[in-house]
């Protein structure tokens, strides 16, 4: 089963690709965008979850989007034109690493994302090339919680994948960033991401029991589900940073 396809069917009941509850996605966005008429890019965008929402109530602002998948971008475009959004809503297909901005934005957010770059401070890097003076980041990854454990390695993480939490905010301030805030993903909204992921994936397979895909689909929630339980629940952490751009 191609990736493409688990993708959209693992996210219908939670559309933010990452364990943040839709109350701390309104509050990172909130301290983000003060003025409600800046400009948005996300790279890695996925459906436009974080766009559509930046969008709603704000009407003097306009957001960019891009993503590879077009199937993910076909579906955050009828979702921002279902909510009449899609007049303030650019969505591309295409490549976040080598996309070329048709000018600088206020905010740029990577949430989830980073792996597409390398990494956390090549997302950073990435990122910095978009924004105008004065702009902010919102970027989130992961960090460990505690000391990965036996299980870990064969959830497909290695040990020096991530770092703790202050080592972790250590290195971006040490590549010039500044935070100014913080949500450090809580365990609630840690299981109600990964409970969704499995479970949404799990459904379509035994409501599509015909369709060629249907146990594969069931092998991968449940090969995911173990990986997690046995291997990093109460281990990764995830952490969505805010930072303020370097000075140049």
């Amino acid at each position: 089963m191609e990736r493409s396809l688990v993708s959209p069917l693992s996210h219908v009941d939670h559309p933010i690709a990452a364990p943040l509850s839709d109350g701390s996605v309104r509050t990172l966005l909130d301290r983000a965008l003060p003025r409600g008429n800046e400009r948005v890019l996300d790279l890695g965008c996925a459906e436009a979850a974080w766009l559509v929402c930046a969008l709603t109530g704000r009407p003097g602002l306009r957001a960019d989007g891009i993503d590879l998948s077009e199937s993910a971008v076909a579906k955050g475009r009828a979702a921002a034109d279902a909510a009449g959004l899609g007049d303030r809503l650019t969505l591309h297909t295409g490549d976040a690493t080598t996309f070329e901005a048709p000018q600088p934005y206020d905010l740029v957010l990577c949430v989830g994302a980073t792996h597409a770059f390398g990494g956390l401070l090549p997302a950073l890097e990435a990122a910095r090339g978009h924004l105008a003076p004065g702009g902010s980041v919102l970027v989130g990854d992961g960090f460990w919680e505690r000391e990965p454990g036996p299980g870990t390695p064969a959830a497909g993480f290695e040990a020096d994948e991530y770092a703790d939490l202050a080592t972790t905010v250590e290195k971006v301030s040490a590549a010039g960033w500044t935070p100014v805030y913080e949500h450090v993903s809580t365990w609630e909204e840690w299981d109600t991401y990964e409970w969704s992921w499995t479970g949404s994936l799990s459904r379509w397979a035994l409501d599509h029991a015909e369709h060629p895909d249907a146990a594969e689909a069931l092998r991968i929630a449940r090969a995911h589900r173990d990986e997690w339980l046995r291997g990093y629940r109460r281990t990764l952490g995830f952490v969505t940073l805010q930072l303020r751009a370097p000075a140049s």
